[in-house]
């Protein structure tokens, strides 16, 4: 079975990814900013659906990236642990999905915390949810996490 060699993003959070890139922003693109998104939005439990998508994006370019392919595997992996063939050629269209569904889940959390705070200052805003997620009040490891510990990788 053939899978699409791209990756969707949500087409209501254009504005946002523009605003999170580029020179003076905390990320240098938009495939950074949709990794970052993905992982909070499975920290946070918000894996959202979404339909209309804005330009897509080349799994080329995610995969270019330091555990960018690794990191889509991961997120599958813990979404469906309790089967294996997740990771099999025929299945990434499965794994991309969960990995645009979390990143569109992050960009609405992102999203509300550009708005609660009023402002538009999003380096703040993104130091603040990565140190917010550094310093968990539990003491407890993400799902992410224990499998990045468990495979030996090291961010």
């Amino acid at each position: 079975m053939a899978y699409e060699d791209r990756f969707r993003r949500p087409a209501a959070h254009e504005e946002l990814l523009g605003a999170l890139t580029g020179k003076d922003a905390p990320f240098n693109s938009m495939v950074e900013v949709l990794m970052f998104a993905a992982m909070l939005g499975r920290q946070k439990g918000k894996r959202e659906p979404f339909e209309k998508a804005g330009e897509p994006i080349r799994l080329a370019i995610m995969e270019a990236r330091t555990y960018g392919d690794v990191l889509m595997d991961m997120l599958a992996v813990v979404e469906d642990s309790d089967d294996p063939k997740i990771l099999g050629d025929e299945r990434q269209p499965e794994r991309v999905r969960i990995f645009e569904e979390y990143a569109n889940g992050g960009l609405n959390f992102i999203q509300g915390e550009v708005n609660a705070s009023g402002g538009k200052d999003y380096v703040a805003i993104i130091s603040t949810l990565v140190m917010d997620s550094l310093t968990a009040p539990d003491g407890r490891q993400s799902d992410v996490m224990e499998l990045m510990q468990s495979a030996s990788l090291d961010w």
